[in-house]
């Protein structure tokens, strides 16, 4: 699908593009970033100002990388290692960004600008430059390079019962991909060729997926939300859009999630336990909680009076079992009520607010430093902690950090939200007068809103409204789009 002579994929970067400036974000590196990573020789190596830390050699380990099949900025690697006593350490290695990103350089100044990677429907922006990003300090197949490990020890109840976190070399030995590792995992397609090519990496996944497993269902124990939304990728055939495809979950995704979640909690303990100050990720007690209690009414479920993440838990894994379909919307809504999260700054021996929706008291975030600036201060602030040096950071510093943060990656969102909202506009240009079955996802006096199957777009209820009410399912005539603002205009086409 063309537009005024431009393909689908150069209106949306035009978009993303305008979108950024206007929430204060930069979408373009400065010269003087640029300058910078053009000196570069190549990785970092283990011998460029260390400054005494221990850098351990880990790179006979049958370390892989599992991430989108287009991503190309590889933070993590993971490994795993069956212990004597029936117990299984898991190790997540992540990539050594600070090794050549000088804090106050110009490329730390863009990234501090923008504070993470904003991924659009059409382009990425970076948080660094991609020569950066893509190769001298991603975890790409076939090289080596340094990083910083969490290790954790896993009891045969899946209880951490010991961790460390240190700096290693590493080898990524397979470049594995979300889909075709699920479908493996799930006994509904082959081992990926990239894994099979490796002598013992296929016994080691499903080692890592029976540790990744039992520490989800300790989390679930302790009242983790399984929340779920549809957050659809467009599909692009010779750069212009032919179709939105939901992304699920599924059992190579839950792998990383539940190793990134314990990783960042290890670190979080790790530097309160060396009297670090350290920027916390949360996920406050929800404000709301009464609204959500109303909700879980609608559905003839009683929550407690205040706020429980076990009861909640209960209450949605009992919905996604009645109505898988509906499900993401009524996740959708819980989320909006549980309320953003945000970065707060957690001194040593304090406690900390926590993570309501994951359930864990202690959560940095550390794992993405390629693509989220609070990782990569959590990363120096390791370093620190490794040497017993003084923080780089004065607690009023962590603080401007936190706020910086927190009001970044919301611009970032929202940038990342427009920008889907036009790719579903655009899809939907030429279907003018086309009829689609959907669901209410929202109905206010703002308005009523209906997201429709198939392709899964949404869009505003402009005429036969009246009556209609969260969770009705509903048939639509579409009206009209706006591709420059993302709109999508329904009518009611009866019952």
């Amino acid at each position: 699908m063309k537009s005024h002579g431009h393909s689908s994929r150069e209106l949306l970067q035009s978009i993303a593009h305008r979108v950024m400036l206007e929430r204060g974000l930069e979408p373009d590196f400065p010269p003087a970033a640029l300058h910078q990573v053009e000196q570069l020789q190549g990785p970092a190596r283990a011998d460029d100002g260390s400054g005494g830390a221990k850098i351990r050699d880990l790179r006979e380990l049958l370390w892989c990388s599992i991430d989108n099949d287009d991503s190309r900025d590889l933070d993590q690697l993971t490994v795993g290692e069956e212990l004597a006593d029936g117990g299984i350490r898991l190790l997540v290695a992540i990539a050594d960004v600070d090794a050549l990103v000088p804090a106050g350089s110009p490329v730390d100044d863009h990234a501090f600008a923008n504070t993470t990677s904003v991924y659009t429907a059409a382009r990425v922006f970076s948080m660094l430059p991609e020569r950066l990003s893509t190769d001298l300090t991603s975890l790409n197949e076939g090289e080596e390079r340094l990083a910083v490990v969490m290790s954790m020890d896993l009891d045969t109840e899946a209880k951490i019962v010991a961790s460390d976190v240190y700096r290693a070399r590493v080898f990524n030995r397979a470049k594995l991909a979300y889909n075709a590792l699920a479908a493996w995992l799930e006994g509904s397609g082959p081992l990926p060729e990239a894994a099979a090519a490796v002598s013992g990496l296929a016994e080691n996944l499903k080692l890592q997926d029976r540790g990744a497993q039992k520490l989800r269902k300790l989390r679930a124990e302790g009242g983790a939300l399984a929340l779920e939304s549809i957050e659809p990728r467009p599909v692009f055939e010779n750069d212009n859009i032919r179709d939105l495809e939901a992304q699920e979950k599924n059992r190579a995704k839950e792998l990383i999630e539940d190793c990134m979640v314990a990783a960042n909690g290890i670190t979080a303990r790790f530097l309160d336990g060396k009297g670090y100050a350290s920027l916390r990720r949360v996920v406050r007690v929800p404000k709301r909680w009464p609204r959500i209690v109303d909700l879980a009414r609608e559905f003839h479920v009683r929550l407690p009076e205040e706020p429980d993440p076990v009861a909640l838990a209960k209450f949605l894994d009992e919905r996604k079992d009645a109505d898988p379909e509906g499900f993401p919307d009524l996740s959708l809504s819980v989320v909006k009520l549980l309320g953003s999260g945000e970065y707060a700054v957690d001194l040593a021996g304090e406690d900390p607010p926590g993570h309501f929706g994951l359930a864990v008291r202690d959560y940095a975030h550390s794992t993405a430093p390629n693509r989220r600036f609070p990782d990569l201060i959590t990363q120096r602030l390791l370093k620190a902690a490794f040497l017993g040096t003084p923080s780089p950071y004065s607690i009023s510093e962590l603080g401007t950090l936190a706020r910086q943060c927190t009001t970044k990656e919301d611009d970032a969102n929202k940038v990342e939200r427009q920008v889907r909202k036009s790719a579903a506009a655009l899809l939907l240009s030429d279907r003018i007068g086309a009829t689609f079955d959907g669901i209410v996802t929202g109905a206010s006096e703002k308005g009523t809103w209906v997201r429709v199957f198939r392709p899964p777009v949404e869009g505003r209820v402009e005429r036969g409204a009246a009556g209609l009410d969260v969770g009705d399912r509903v048939r639509v005539r579409l009206l009209s789009t706006d591709v420059e603002r993302g709109y999508i205009d329904f009518a009611r086409a009866g019952s």
